[in-house]
């Protein structure tokens, strides 16, 4: 004979507290669905957009993490030498050097940098360094190099350009406006070029172009600039005449201009005058060979003439 036995039913007690822990946890609920729903209404974006940034954030971390593993297990740099093995394989291999826009430098010292770069692969060659490198050549204002695929580099460079001669100790050296050095020059290829000296005339270069500047007539006849005390310049002209000019670079523009009219009215240069003074600011002294031993002579012969008529007074009186 078969006999049921029936579960005890649960207490009222005991459904009365379960009832009453479901409601504080959909009340809670509500109230915490409700706060989120009012920050996300602040925020300037969606809760699918907020979903997709957490998902792009993970996403690029665990790229960034297993790029990390990859580059310590050597993975890139065999990636890298793979694809330059294949682009050499393709013909994608320097094999040729372009140079273009040499017309005064030495030729050959472009080709001895960029040369190390024969054989490698293209998308090996470090443009960017070998610029760098080219820069670094006295003659070089700037360059650039560029691929010609399959095969070819190309370098454009821009040249300095000579402007004057900077006499240093024992030689000369072909300086550009800036003074910048390019290379030692020969006596006879100095010849007809503007000569700077002076201690530091090399840094005063641009500040001398400017200068002359201000005379345009005057400019071309100078042949020589020194560089006085660190302060000044005494410009020497092809007559072999030299104006000492004022300090300050306002104040020697000023009496270059002064000259240059001087100069248009009375022809200065090429007279007697050896030096034009022009340090004080509101004359000129002419400094003339030989002008003191005539003026010592003509006034010695005054003296003795006075002597001689005093004694021919004083011979009648007698």
């Amino acid at each position: 004979m078969s006999q049921t036995i029936k579960r005890k039913a649960k207490g009222v007690r005991r459904s009365a507290a379960a009832q009453g822990a479901r409601q504080k946890v959909d009340r809670a609920k509500a109230t915490s669905n409700s706060a989120l729903d009012a920050a996300m209404r602040w925020l300037p974006f969606t809760e699918e957009q907020l979903h997709r940034f957490f998902l792009a954030l993970i996403l690029g971390a665990a790229a960034a993490l297993a790029w990390t593993v990859a580059s310590l297990a050597g993975v890139p740099e065999l990636a890298n030498a793979e694809i330059s093995r294949v682009a050499a394989n393709a013909g994608f291999e320097v094999r040729r050097v372009e140079v273009r826009g040499v017309k005064r430098m030495n030729e050959l010292k472009v080709y001895e940098r960029v040369l190390g770069e024969r054989e490698r692969a293209m998308p090996q060659v470090d443009l960017a360094a070998l610029r760098n490198e080219l820069l670094q050549l006295s003659w070089v204002e700037d360059a650039r190099v560029s691929r010609q695929l399959p095969d070819t580099l190309v370098v454009d460079i821009v040249e300095r350009k000579p402007h004057a001669v900077l006499r240093k100790p024992g030689r000369l050296v072909l300086i550009d406006a800036k003074g910048n050095e390019l290379e030692p020059v020969s006596t006879a290829r100095a010849k007809g070029m503007l000569v700077i000296s002076g201690p530091g005339a090399g840094k005063q270069a641009e500040g001398l172009s400017n200068l002359l500047e201000n005379a345009p007539a005057l400019g071309p006849r100078v042949r020589e600039a020194e560089w006085m005390g660190n302060r000044r310049w005494n410009l020497t002209f092809e007559t072999g005449q030299v104006l000492a000019l004022p300090q300050g670079e306002r104040a020697s523009a000023n009496a270059l201009v002064s000259f240059a009219r001087l100069d248009g009215v009375n022809r200065m240069l090429g007279g007697r005058v050896a030096i034009f003074d022009m340090r004080a600011p509101d004359r000129i002294y002419l400094r003339v060979p030989g002008h003191a031993a005539e003026e010592a002579s003509r006034t010695a012969a005054e003296k003795a003439a006075a002597a001689a008529a005093k004694q021919a007074r004083q011979e009648e009186k007698d």
